[in-house]
């Protein structure tokens, strides 16, 4: 360990390898495990039987909960003993048992922002990408390429298709299947998933409301209303809006969207239909 060992609480149990990177004032519960090539920034706290190994840098006051297992080689057939990395940022809450996978292929990445809240026994796999202030709920399977934006929340007991992306403020329910992306500002449900809506409650939170007395929410419902309540199909409908002068949050749906629908992606979410 680095010479800010003299500041770092290791219970005695613990099993921390010495060229492991513990900043001032990481505590290490009874029992874990902490591998060579990790780097924990400072006030973060590991529990009890936590294992922390491969390339993982973590930032500063990370709480990692009994039981979590954080960097270990992802379950990819293709994986070969690449030296990938799981790269974390501050201030996240790994619950108990959660699993986070490092990236499959040389030079990548498993990364998750900051101020995070990843509940008990999901998993993370190799080569996501979470934004900040995103809430997974317990039991969430979430499989590898998967990109999810900022403040998104991930309903429990529910599972994540390779590839998908989701966007900023989503809201999925809990125990539905997600097998395409999810564009940003959306409420999904349902098995399969369907789009229900806007994420109303979450972008007054936001304060969308306030944004130019209510011009901003007001244009959102407008653009998703001709995207999805109308009769032409998704492409078509995009061109239409584009002849609006869009505002910050419709031009994030339509850019979204535009993504979605390229070659390689996984496609949108269609929307129920009543």
């Amino acid at each position: 360990m680095t010479s800010s060992a003299v500041q770092v609480s290791i219970h005695p149990t613990a099993v921390v390898d010495p060229r492991a990177e513990l900043a001032a004032g990481v505590v290490v519960g009874p029992y874990a495990v902490i591998g060579p090539d990790v780097v924990i920034g400072a006030g973060s706290t590991v529990g009890p039987h936590v294992v922390i190994d491969g390339h993982v840098r973590m930032g500063t006051g990370n709480r990692i909960f009994p039981g979590a297992c954080i960097g270990l080689e992802p379950q990819d057939l293709k994986y070969n003993g690449a030296p990938t990395e799981v790269v974390i940022g501050d201030d996240n809450a790994i619950r108990e048992c959660v699993t986070i996978n490092r990236a499959t292929a040389e030079g990548e990445q498993t990364r998750l922002g900051s101020g995070n809240l990843l509940m008990a026994y999901s998993h993370l796999g190799h080569n996501c990408r979470l934004g900040d202030r995103i809430v997974v709920a317990n039991n969430v399977a979430i499989a590898g390429h998967v990109v999810i934006g900022d403040r998104a929340v991930i309903g429990g007991v529910l599972g994540i298709h390779q590839f998908v992306h989701i966007g900023t403020l989503a809201m999925v329910g809990g125990m539905s299947r997600i097998d395409r992306d999810i564009p940003p500002f959306a409420i999904v449900e349902g098995h399969p998933g369907r789009l229900r809506g806007l994420n109303r409650v979450g972008l007054r939170r936001s304060g969308l409301d306030r944004q130019d007395g209510g011009d901003q929410l007001r244009q959102l419902q407008e653009v998703w209303n001709l995207i999805y309540r109308g009769d032409q199909v998704l492409a078509e409908a995009l061109r239409q809006v584009r002849a609006l002068d869009l505002m910050p949050p419709a031009e994030d749906l339509c850019a979204f969207l535009e993504a979605s629908i390229q070659p390689g992606r996984r496609g949108p979410l269609p929307a129920q239909r009543s």
